[in-house]
């Protein structure tokens, strides 16, 4: 049965037998932020955390400082001042 870690409280250990069992509430409890660790007769084995998620998309202004700050050649910002649109609207 899953329980706390003695070790590092704010996760939880579950032993292999059961995550089979119940593998996909165990991963939609990672993917809500909980930190599981899988066990093997009660050695910690794997831990299972929850990915970073990265942004679908990043804001012109921030593109337009990265390009900047990295010296980007002319035709790189010109390229880009005609693939990025000025208004919402445009999109």
């Amino acid at each position: 049965m899953a329980k706390r870690s003695r070790d590092t409280p704010d996760v939880t250990e579950i032993p292999l037998r059961e995550l089979r069992a119940i593998t996909s509430a165990i991963l939609g409890r990672v993917e809500a932020g909980e930190r599981i660790v899988v066990t093997v007769d009660r050695r910690p084995v794997a831990p299972l955390v929850p990915l970073e998620r990265r942004r679908s998309w990043v804001p012109a202004g921030e593109v337009w400082d990265r390009v900047q700050a990295a010296a980007a050649d002319v035709g790189l910002a010109a390229e880009l001042d005609r693939l990025i649109p000025d208004r919402v609207a445009a999109l």
